[in-house]
């Protein structure tokens, strides 16, 4: 899940006054209202236009987003909130202006993550009692977490679909809302939190978004250089190899490494092998080797 800063959606300052973000989300919503606009995506920008002005019209939603603000995230940067952060927040979908926050009370998994799933506003009944958070760990391939889609996790004794986002690290987090426990006199179930592992490749090492492979190649690829098929997570891709190149040395792949708002690379360390000599002449041929280079690697 990615983080969205929502002053910037509005157009917005941060110490905008309540009447400025008011100003500034009747403007936006009259240009891109989805009966008015002939923009291409004028219904996605919105939607993403009501969102922010829902999270930054309450005063208590806003001062709770101001803080998390505050601690330097940037929009499309892989977020999490903490733990229990969108109890206790109340909503009003009634309108809010130009448009009307009400056309369209469904909003985004980060909407949803800080405050909650939103919904008309009513009465509570005595002793109501949200459920509590469950947490669990899963592990998916490698391929999962670059690629994203839905999987299918065993968690205790449930199995789950659950859509994996594309770039997920290991140790980020998955919120299923009302997976957790139920809920006290009608009041929501808790959510479920997966927190997600990812198992060993056997060809690829991953160190962040950056994802690590070795490459062995015949001793005159290496001297002489050469084009071979390297593979990447996305399929196979072809790789120009320097002339004179060693083993340990490091070729990078840029943005071959788990997607993200800033990429990882693909590192592919080159390892030089020889053959086995086999045969009288393969022997023969190396023992020319020696004669023309007179080569000792350790000197």
């Amino acid at each position: 899940m990615q983080f969205k800063d929502y002053y910037e959606i509005l157009g917005a300052k941060p110490d905008a006054t309540d009447a400025e973000l008011k100003s500034a989300y009747r403007k936006l919503a009259r240009k891109y209202h989805p009966d008015v606009s002939k923009e291409a995506g004028a219904e996605e920008k919105f939607k993403a236009i009501n969102e922010a002005y829902e999270a930054l019209k309450d005063p208590p939603k806003r001062k709770a987003y101001d803080q998390l603000r505050a601690r330097g995230y940037r929009p499309g940067e892989e977020f999490q909130p903490p733990p229990n952060f969108g109890e206790g927040f109340d909503f009003d979908f009634g309108g809010g202006g130009a448009g009307g926050a009400g056309d369209n009370p469904h909003f985004s998994d980060f909407f949803e993550s800080l405050f909650g799933r939103g919904g008309p506003r009513g009465g509570t009944r005595p002793g109501a009692r949200r459920g509590q958070d469950l947490r669990a760990s899963v592990e998916i391939d490698l391929e999962i977490a670059f690629a994203g889609g839905k999987q299918r996790l065993s968690v205790g004794e449930r199995v789950l679909e659950v859509k994996i986002p594309a770039g997920i690290l290991p140790g980020q987090t998955i919120r299923l809302t009302g997976q957790g426990q139920p809920g006290f006199s009608g009041a929501p179930a808790g959510d479920l939190l997966l927190e997600i592992g990812i198992r060993p490749h056997p060809r690829f090492r991953l160190e962040g978004r950056n994802v690590h492979v070795v490459l062995p190649l015949a001793p005159w690829e290496a001297a002489l250089g050469a084009t071979v098929a390297v593979p990447t997570l996305a399929g196979e891709v072809e790789l120009r190899i320097p002339a004179g190149s060693d083993s340990g040395r490091k070729l990078r792949l840029k943005g071959r490494g788990l997607p993200g708002s800033d990429a990882g690379d693909q590192f592919v360390e080159l390892q030089v092998r020889a053959p086995p000599a086999t045969t009288d002449a393969q022997k023969a041929l190396y023992e020319q080797m020696a004669a023309e280079f007179a080569y000792n690697p350790r000197a």
